[in-house]
This record gives C-alpha cells, sequence and structure tokens, in this order.
C-alpha cells in the first residue's frame, strides 16, 4: 500500500468527521437529533436504507460465498424474500408510523400494550444491536488488519484489529454525536457512492486481468455452476434455498425493515407515508442489482485464481486455495490492485462499515426508557442524554469489537444470526398488536417470552453449544415472529383480559 492509498483511507475519514460535525448546529431539539425534523428527501433515505443493509459482511462474505467450491448465485434467492418483504412492510407497517409523531418505532408497542411491552423491545433492541454492530465494527478491523499485513507480514495482526476498532469506533462516535440522524443519513449516501465506485473499480481491474475478459469469466462461471439459482428443496439446515429465501428472507425484512429501530428511524425523517414506501421499494431494486453486482465479482475472483487448474481441487472444500471465503477478495484488493485503486477499495471498506447505529439506540433509550421516569424533564436534558448516550453506546461497540476478536466463525451467518434472534420475536409482537385484537399485555409478554426462549436454544443449537437441530438463519425471523403470534393467540384463549371478565 502506497503513499496515495493511505491519503485515500485517511482523507476519507477525516472528511465524513468534519462532515458530521458541519451539521452541529442544526441539532437543537430531540425532533432534529432524532428525526432529523422530518425533512430529509425521499432518495437520501433510500440510499441510505441501502447503506444501512451492507455492510463489511456484504461487501467481503458474497463475493467469496460465489468463490467458494459448489458456491453460486442460490444467495439470491434470500434477496427476492426481502423484495416481498418491503411490500408486506409498505402495506400494513409504513401507514401506523405517521399517525404520530413517533420518533422511535417502538412507541407504537407503548400505544397497543403499554410501556413493559415497549420497554422489553426497546431493551432487546439495545441489548443485540449493540452486539451486531460491534461484530460489524470488528468483521471491517479484520479486513483491515488482513490489508495491513499483506504489506508489513512482521506485524501482528491483533494488534491491527485493536487499532482499528479504535480509530472507526472513535470516528463513528464523533460524526453521530455532533450530525445527529441527519448527518447520519447524508454521511451513507456519500458511502453508497464510495463503495459502489471501489465495487466497480475491482471488477474492472478484475476484467482486465481475465483470459477473455467478462466473456471468459462467464464461461467459467457457467462450466462450474456459479450462475446456479433455485433451489426448491424444503431442507432448514441448508442456508439458502427458495423456500429459506422467499418465505424467511420475508419475515427478516419485515423485522429488521419493519420493526427495527435502526432502519424505521430512516423512514421517520420524512413527513409522509408515500415518500417512506417510495423510498423503501426503491431501495430493494438497488439492493437486487447491488448483490447481483457482488456474486458477479465472486465469478470473476474465481475465473481470476482459477482454483480448478491448482492441484487438489477435486478434493478440496470451501474457498480452496484461502483458507476462508472471507479471505477472497480482501487478498485481491491487498496484492493486484494497483495504488490509489486499492485505496479506493479500502475506503469503500471503510464506508461500507460505518453505517452508525449510536443514534438509533440513543433514541430508543432517551424516549422508551428514560423519558417516561423523567416526564417533566425540558427537551434540553433529553439532548444532553442523547449525546452522553452516543458516546457510551459507542464504546461498549468497541468493547464489543476488541472483546470478541478471537471470536471463529462464519462472518455472515453470524452477524445476521445475531440479529435474526430478537428481531423475531418484536415482529411477532407488532403483528399480534395488528391482528390479534383481544391481546393485551400479558399476552404480547407471554408471546415474546416464550419466543426468546425458543430462539435462544436454536441459535445455541446452530452454533452446537446445546444439543439439537441445526436450522439456517434464514428461517429466525419467521419462527421467532409465528412463535410470539401462536403463544399470544392460544394465551387469549385460557387468559382471558379484565374487561372480558367484567363483561
Amino acid at each position: 500500500m502506497q503513499t496515495l492509498d493511505l491519503v485515500i483511507i485517511f482523507g476519507y475519514l477525516i472528511g465524513i468527521t468534519a462532515f458530521g460535525i458541519l451539521f452541529a448546529g442544526k441539532q437543537e431539539t430531540t425532533e432534529e437529533y432524532f428525526v432529523g425534523d422530518r425533512s430529509v428527501p425521499w432518495w437520501a433515505i433510500a440510499m441510505s436504507i441501502v447503506a444501512t443493509e451492507t455492510s463489511t459482511i456484504t461487501f467481503v462474505s458474497v463475493p467469496g460465498v460465489v468463490f467458494a467450491k459448489n458456491g453460486n448465485f442460490e444467495f439470491l434467492q434470500l434477496v427476492f424474500g426481502y423484495l416481498l418483504g418491503r411490500v408486506v412492510i409498505s402495506i400494513v407497517f409504513i401507514p401506523l408510523y405517521f399517525k404520530g409523531q413517533l420518533q422511535t418505532v417502538y412507541q407504537l408497542l407503548g400505544d397497543r400494550f403499554g410501556g413493559r411491552v415497549k420497554m422489553l423491545a426497546s431493551g432487546l433492541f439495545v441489548i443485540m444491536r449493540n452486539v451486531a454492530d460491534g461484530i460489524r465494527l470488528l468483521l471491517t478491523a479484520i479486513v483491515l488488519a488482513a490489508v495491513y499485513t499483506a504489506f508489513q507480514p512482521d506485524t501482528d495482526p491483533t494488534y491491527v484489529i485493536v487499532g482499528s476498532i479504535l480509530i472507526l469506533g472513535i470516528v463513528m462516535i464523533v460524526f453521530t454525536f455532533y450530525g445527529g440522524m441527519e448527518a447520519v443519513i447524508w454521511i451513507e449516501v456519500v458511502q453508497l457512492v464510495i463503495y459502489i465506485g471501489g465495487a466497480i473499480a475491482a471488477a474492472v481491474v478484475l476484467i482486465q486481468n481475465i483470459d477473455g475478459g467478462i466473456s471468459g469469466a462467464i464461461d467459467i462461471g457457467r462450466q462450474y455452476g456459479k450462475f446456479q439459482l433455485l433451489d426448491f428443496n424444503l431442507d432448514f439446515a441448508k442456508t439458502y434455498t427458495f423456500w429459506g429465501g422467499v418465505l424467511g428472507g420475508c419475515f427478516l425484512t419485515m423485522s429488521t425493515h419493519g420493526t427495527d429501530q435502526f432502519l424505521v428511524q430512516r423512514y421517520l425523517c420524512t413527513d409522509k407515508p408515500r415518500a417512506a414506501i417510495t423510498a423503501l421499494m426503491t431501495s430493494g431494486a438497488v439492493v437486487l442489482g447491488q448483490f447481483i453486482g457482488f456474486l458477479f465479482i465472486g465469478v470473476l475472483l474465481f475465473a481470476f485464481y482459477a482454483p480448478f487448474n491448482l492441484n487438489g481441487f477435486e478434493t478440496a472444500t470451501g474457498a480452496f486455495p484461502f483458507t476462508g471465503p472471507d479471505k477472497v477478495f480482501p487478498s485481491f484488493i491487498t496484492q493486484k490492485m494497483p495504488t490509489g485503486l486499492s485505496g479506493l477499495v479500502v475506503a469503500a471498506i471503510f464506508a461500507a462499515a460505518l453505517s452508525s447505529s449510536l443514534n438509533s439506540i440513543a433514541a430508543t433509550a432517551v424516549n422508551d426508557i428514560y423519558k417516561p421516569f423523567a416526564k417533566d424533564r425540558s427537551d434540553r436534558h433529553l439532548m444532553r442524554i442523547a449525546g452522553i448516550l452516543t458516546v457510551v453506546v459507542g464504546i461498549i461497540q468497541i468493547a464489543i469489537a476488541v472483546g470478541l476478536k478471537d471470536a471463529n466463525s462464519s462472518a455472515l451467518n453470524l452477524a445476521l444470526a445475531v440479529a435474526s434472534l430478537i428481531n423475531g420475536p418484536i415482529l411477532g409482537v407488532f403483528l399480534v398488536g395488528s391482528f390479534i385484537k383481544r391481546a393485551t399485555e400479558i399476552h404480547a409478554l407471554l408471546g415474546m417470552g416464550v419466543s426468546i426462549v425458543l430462539m435462544t436454544y436454536v441459535l445455541l443449537a446452530a452454533n452446537k453449544v446445546v444439543p439439537g437441530p441445526v436450522i439456517a438463519f434464514p428461517w429466525y425471523a419467521l419462527m421467532g415472529s409465528l412463535t410470539t403470534v401462536f403463544i399470544a393467540f392460544i394465551s387469549t384463549l385460557v387468559i382471558r383480559s379484565n374487561e372480558e371478565i367484567s363483561q
């Protein structure tokens, strides 16, 4: 890595930090700090949604999925479910968000079931979002360590990982603290442009260095089944199948994009449901194109490295000759990209990592957990608490990333599984509130409680911590939400509300 690459990388980090600080004067109320005074244009929200659901996991792991032996385009089946989930959210959930001046999605649960359900959902979000984003921070640091040690082989990667976590974490804290949610959205717009540009640059370099160019890569991809798309087997243990993708992906998106404050907060930054729906559906089209692009980069990498010409390929597994699928794209970036473009792609990896959840967590903690106990506090006081929480949460995510630096698991599956663990039960309680009119607080709490216990067991079994069936992560949100709905419905038949008893 040359001086020009380092200038590009650090220039990017300094630039987004300064960009966030520029918004500091506009953030004088919680309405401005948490929802951008509801004046952000729909197209910026659409780009922010795409940048939010794209991370280092996508940038690095998805090409590796196709590169691996027997890897193919079956991952795209999950994206079909993402699109279907957006349609359901547009019909069922988004109209509800604009019936009041919400700052968090969990306020709807408070209106429907009471404070305990709202606080449980909010608390789960705060805990699991910190874990998930701590992992996101760690994955980015691991990639950056791979980049650095490729040029400095004698360097201990542990020091690079810890240093990268600290730098990324501090940058994220600073621009979120000063700029609030509006700065986060506009920075994500810039991030989307940068990481898409970085991916395109890498694809161009790959094509130029493959015999036969793009047509040669396509021929190799066809020969080795890389474009295989559909698998109609109903196999709950296999990660990418048609049914798991469409059904599981639909419920996963309903949970992440429909009931998770991290993404719903972006819809609340506009003033009309039509604008939010337009942003959400537009983001779906972009995400589809994006995933096709990242998967095709995997085909290009397979054609470029040609592992099929190496001894041992016939009996090899995984991403041979690499130690893991997450190593393939970073290796190309560090060793094959020309000076300048290498820095651009590393900056793109930074960009994919810096979708900050700090403001969303602060908004949830202030509105749903702190505010009920501080009803007489001024908005200025709440703003001060929000700023403090932004810094504290950032430090917590840094600590989680450092603490998990020695963990060994699939990057893609681990991050999505952690998020799905609580997204299913929370989606379930929203569905209970919308479709089971007899359900009250006790029914909702029972449904969520049983669902959380079940999903904890499923996740532990999948990681072989406890004995049990291995179920792929696309099914988690569906299982968790339907369990919540089923238990809540059954409990309405057994436990009657006080109003029903009085009748």
